[in-house]
């Protein structure tokens, strides 16, 4: 038996998701197939992120427990077959005990939002376009009340299987990328939406149309109604796990 950790890339705009779905196009389903493929065996992936339909990934990582024989070339053989809109950048065996999501100790999260009267071409897809009225300081605010642990009861939906709405907050920042606000956030573990409601709350705040007290108010546990829009998947990234 030997257990292989791969690193991964993917534009999630043509895929429903990392998990694997009936009938579904899943990034989870499409990798399962190619290592299928390639191994001649079924493979079941355990993942350190799920992401949602239309999120991206610069730096998921997977693991798998295989009975074959894993070739050397793996990483090669993968991207061979398996679809243009995901890159397997890494694969290589690991100690037996390594689980994807169990081994892992943080997550960072990257949400892009394009600040400028007009739309990109190049950016559609990859970026929120936010054409309105912003404060990049108020945002940089935000963020500096976001590390430590909150209960985020108000970023994630009201049905949920959650069980548990504290999370430890371990970095949190926007810096200015050109055109480009870029929000970037490393914690334990994220609650699905978790940082789309927070984008979409804090570009409130920095509109004008929330006060940063209200907001900070929210990380005390407030209801699912109190927090603003979910921002649309397209600008988010899952950049990096840490072990």
């Amino acid at each position: 038996m030997t257990t292989v950790r791969l690193e991964i890339e993917y534009d999630g705009s043509g895929f429903r998701g990392w998990a694997a779905q009936p009938g579904l196009r899943t990034v989870q389903g499409e990798l399962e197939a190619a290592l299928a493929t390639v191994l001649r065996e079924p493979v079941q992936l355990t993942v350190a992120g799920r992401t949602d339909a239309g999120v991206h990934a610069l730096g998921q990582v997977a693991s798998f427990v295989s009975e074959a024989e894993v070739p050397d070339d793996l990483t090669r053989r993968l991207n061979g077959v398996g679809p243009d809109d995901i890159a397997v950048i890494g694969a290589r065996a690991v100690e037996d005990d390594f689980d994807a999501r169990r081994s892992a100790r943080s997550r960072s999260y990257l949400y892009r939002v394009l600040v400028r009267p007009a739309p990109s071409p190049f950016e559609q897809g990859r970026a929120l376009w936010w054409p309105h009225r912003i404060d990049p300081e108020v945002l940089h605010e935000c963020a500096a009340a976001l590390p430590g642990t909150h209960d985020f009861t108000a970023f994630t939906p009201t049905q949920t299987d959650h069980v548990r709405f504290e999370r430890d907050v371990l970095a949190a920042g926007w810096t200015t990328e050109g055109d480009i606000l870029a929000f970037r956030i490393t914690a334990d573990a994220f609650m699905r939406n978790m940082v789309r409601v927070l984008v979409g709350t804090m570009l409130e705040v920095g509109n004008g149309r929330r006060t940063l007290d209200n907001f900070t108010q929210l990380l005390a546990g407030a209801p699912r109604s109190a927090a603003g829009d979910t921002a649309p998947p397209h600008g988010l990234y899952l950049e990096k796990v840490s072990y």
